[in-house]
């Protein structure tokens, strides 16, 4: 076993260093550009569509996905054990200059998540309920005209994020548990968790994606807060570190502090590489949420999604590395969450591991909500055949509870490889579609600069093809905005 992952950790830097790094950076600096910083410049606006409700009226007369639902599905599988496990394994392996780099991938990344998230929702697909699918492997289908690059994205997401992203999160489950309520030496103690945490993801995901919509909306908020709490008070008992952090931070992203060049490059690698699978900006996994929502114009889906990389990185993944960073651990021995736990006690007592423990269900549990859904979303790409499904539904659990019994090392070590395949095929649809993006985004200026709330109808883009869902405006009238 070590032999396999050392070997799939000689492919990754490869992979990584050569490949995929060049290619999201440079994607996301030209959708920055042809945007022109539409990541940073409609911030307001990004505030502003998130609070609107779902037009009425739509979904069969039952009640729709609204833009903070989508929000929050993918928010679920955004913010996981990248947000605690990644930061301090980053930090581990490339320093604190790797917290640096993964902001910068924040910044640059959201431009990516506008455009993919933007495209899911022009090219949604209505299903019988009433609710709608898409992502990555629509667009693929409908607007390129490539089914077939549709069904390899189909394939490679549903295997990440339904296994082996999901082994991931319940394998950290157990660590965290474990070190928390002394249980993890305990024969009986991985298997009777794991089973318990696959019995709740089923009685979740068998009741279909707006059952989905109203877990995440109920436990995103509340984990994120808890945690920015702990983050806030471990910050402030140690207010006088905050300088000299900010100072490793900048100093290790540009190699102030280091001798050796490679130093530099472990930071940005593992900066950028556990920046995105935090934020998954440009890897084609959030248009599948994004594409649930029920908005009046394909933008207003962008928008929100470019704030879900701000909320997961700029703000989640920074309380983790001030935790750690500002508490000044040891490194040596320690990663993963571990780190981020070990942090919390040394300022905060005994009691803050407890509530990790919980936070960390929490952010794992709505994890594995988020990551099922994309699953399923391109299992039904894939066929429509009723048994694949539920079949598609227990191998996940049976995945979860596995990867409660197992070691996480070789399984992060595939994600990674897994995540720049389905980035690579992602970034190879959305940057010659990207021009839809960008004149959907004019036409939504254009309806802000006249005083309305834009609504989009496929006539306001005639040239455009294979658009089911916009041929009608929702039910109502368009309001104007103070």
């Amino acid at each position: 076993m070590q032999t396999l992952d050392s070997l799939i950790v000689d492919i990754n830097d490869v992979f990584w260093t050569y490949l995929l790094i060049p290619v999201v950076v440079i994607a996301g600096l030209y959708f920055t550009q042809r945007s022109k910083g539409v990541q940073l410049r409609l911030l307001p606006e990004m505030f502003r569509v998130l609070k609107e409700p779902a037009p009425a009226g739509v979904a069969g007369g039952r009640k729709p996905v609204s833009s903070f639902g989508a929000f929050t599905i993918s928010a679920a599988s955004r913010v996981g054990t990248g947000n605690i496990a990644g930061v301090a394994g980053a930090i581990t392996l490339g320093g604190a200059g790797a917290v640096f780099w993964m902001w910068v991938m924040a910044l640059v990344g959201a431009a990516s998540a506008f455009v993919e998230s933007t495209l899911a929702q022009l090219y949604k697909e209505r299903v019988e309920d009433g609710t709608y699918r898409g992502g990555p492997a629509y667009y693929m289908k409908r607007a390129l005209g490539k089914p077939w690059l549709g069904f390899v994205f189909a394939v490679t997401i549903t295997v990440t994020f339904g296994f082996v992203f999901n082994a991931v999160q319940s394998n950290t489950i157990i660590a965290v548990a474990g070190g928390s309520l002394g249980g993890a030496d305990s024969d009986w103690f991985a298997p009777a968790v794991g089973a318990a945490v696959a019995l709740l993801l089923g009685l979740v995901i068998f009741g279909g994606v707006r059952r989905i919509a109203s877990v995440t909306q109920l436990l995103v908020p509340v984990m994120a807060i808890v945690y920015i709490v702990l983050g806030i008070a471990v910050v402030l008992l140690n207010l006088g570190d905050v300088p000299r952090v900010f100072a490793e931070i900048v100093g290790g992203a540009f190699g102030f502090r280091e001798v050796a060049g490679g130093a530099i490059g472990a930071a940005i690698q593992n900066g950028i590489r556990r920046g995105m699978f935090s934020n998954e900006a440009g890897l084609g996994s959030a248009p599948n949420a994004s594409a649930t929502a029920e908005v009046t114009h394909p933008v207003k889906q962008g928008l929100v999604q470019a704030l879900g990389v701000f909320f997961d990185t700029l703000l989640i993944c920074s309380m983790t590395a001030f935790i750690i960073l500002t508490t000044n651990p040891a490194l040596a021995g320690r990663q993963g969450a571990d780190l981020t736990q070990s942090a919390l006690q040394s300022t905060l007592g005994g009691w803050a591991a407890h509530v990790l423990t919980a936070v960390v269900f929490m952010l794992c549990f709505s994890t594995l909500i988020g990551n099922y859904y994309y699953g399923e979303s391109n299992i039904e790409y894939m066929t429509d055949r009723r048994w694949v499904l539920p079949a598609y539904r227990m191998l996940v659990l049976v995945t979860v509870f596995l990867g409660a019994l197992g070691t996480v090392s070789v399984v992060w070590n595939l994600a990674d490889v897994f995540m720049g395949v389905m980035a690579l095929v992602n970034l190879a649809a959305i940057v010659p579609l990207s021009v839809i993006a960008f004149r959907l985004l004019e036409d939504y200026q254009a309806q802000r600069r006249a005083g309305l709330d834009p609504v989009f109808t496929k006539d306001r883009l005639p040239d455009l093809t294979n658009v089911e869902c916009w041929d009608r405006s929702p039910e109502g009238e368009r309001e104007r905005v103070a």
